[in-house]
């Protein structure tokens, strides 16, 4: 199969976005903490481009894209090491022919992988030692992320043989790192030093738009190719933003009386959150409604959250749990042939079915996520502790576990 130069270009274009977007998360939850917790949320976000990087080209890539174990796992050495991979391998998995090298496919899908594990460290904020969290971070991707990314975007996965769909990671992503993270805020417990003042709304703003704009490689990237759909799949990803972000505003406004700006800023990141996995199956009037009810249903699940005590310290359930959760069972709704003849028809299109698959399949999802990570996590605590000292907590974990700060007493 000869090179598209064009599909090529713009997967390695995608390819960067969607890198981008772990800077923007560290940047995002960075402002988010307090000032002397500042290095050490970003650092867990950093450190995932490096370390995940590694087990992606030891075993990874081939654990979620190798030849297929019972539709659970792909082979762990098949392409162990970039193994079978040479110059001129193309990316043929599923009868793709968009003409993109095999290495492009490995660079792109390696940085969901990135991104993954580090969103759910905005949940236990300020309470986790580092040790653990390379610990936690490398039994994830092994038992959750590479599994689930097999059974959903491997042709011979056992949710994709079924006829899950997921377009760019509602349940792969959005809704495993979710559920971990619920997991791990009632594992963990709650901060002994609460900070729930942003000590940079800046920096979350400048968070968000690099999270938003590496997005639109997350999504439109993920049709592996120019084309039409990879066009409604783009304006999606910012229709259902835009909403979103317009919801939660004014929703928050209506009760809080003020409109703010971090409302705005996490409300957008909801409604990209929940259209992830709808982005190349919907209308972009869907897309409008997804952003709708995205903004008013996370914007409630956080108020949930609060309500239930649960120190869920930068909503990560709430945003991207929920979020991932109803944007797939928003695809079982809204799916349109008309819009993808790839796709299929949902149950407001006559397809019952479909629906009751993507339930399903989220609520599996759900489950194992949420269940192995409390597992792992009291696993963890045998091997070293999980949680922080309360002095580590009372000085902040900067000085205290990374011998920095970012915002050093006297400056």
């Amino acid at each position: 199969m000869p090179i598209n130069t064009g599909n090529t270009a713009f997967m390695l274009i995608c390819c960067s976005l969607v890198m981008l977007m772990t800077p923007g998360l560290a940047f995002f939850y960075g402002g988010l903490v307090g000032r002397k917790n500042t290095l050490a949320i970003m650092i867990q976000s950093f450190v995932s481009l490096g370390w995940t990087t590694v087990l992606w080209f030891a075993f990874g890539y081939s654990m979620s894209f190798g030849p297929s174990w019972h539709g659970i796992i792909g082979s762990p050495s098949y392409y162990a090491f970039l193994n079978h991979v040479d110059l001129g391998a193309m990316f043929t998995l599923g009868g793709n022919d968009a003409g993109i090298p095999l290495v492009v496919h490995i660079a792109y899908q390696m940085m969901f992988a990135i991104i993954t594990p580090a969103l759910i460290t905005g949940a236990f904020a300020n309470r986790v030692t580092f040790k653990a969290y390379m610990i936690f971070l490398t039994a994830w991707l092994v038992f959750v992320y590479f599994p689930f990314c097999h059974m959903v975007w491997h042709p011979d996965g056992l949710l994709a043989k079924w006829g899950v769909l997921d377009f760019a990671g509602g349940i792969v992503v959005h809704n495993t790192a979710g559920m971990a993270a619920l997991a791990s805020i009632l594992y963990v417990g709650k901060r002994k030093v609460v900070e729930n003042i942003p000590h940079s709304v800046p920096l979350i703003a400048l968070g968000t738009g690099l999270l938003w704009f590496g997005w639109y490689g997350f999504n439109a990237g993920s049709q592996f190719r120019v084309d039409s759909v990879t066009a409604s799949a783009f304006l999606n990803t910012d229709i259902a933003a835009s909403f979103a972000a317009a919801t939660w505003l004014f929703v928050e406004w209506t009760n809080a009386r003020q409109p703010k700006f971090v409302g705005l800023l996490t409300g957008a990141v909801a409604g990209l959150a929940t259209i992830t996995p709808a982005a190349g199956f919907v209308s972009p009037a869907t897309a409008a409604l997804i952003g709708v009810l995205s903004g008013v249903i996370c914007y409630y699940a956080v108020a949930l959250k609060n309500k239930l005590g649960w120190d869920d310290a930068l909503d990560v359930w709430g945003v991207h749990g929920v979020g991932g959760f109803i944007g797939v069972i928003f695809l079982g709704l809204f799916a349109s042939k008309a819009w993808n003849p790839a796709g299929v028809d949902g149950l407001f299109r006559g397809n019952p079915s479909f629906f009751f698959k993507q339930c399903a399949a989220v609520a599996i999802s759900s489950i194992w996520a949420f269940g192995f990570t409390y597992v792992m996590l009291w696993i963890i605590d045998r091997i070293t502790p999980v949680r922080v000292t309360l002095a580590a907590e009372e000085k902040g974990l900067d000085a205290e576990l990374q011998g920095e700060e970012a915002y050093p007493q006297g400056l």
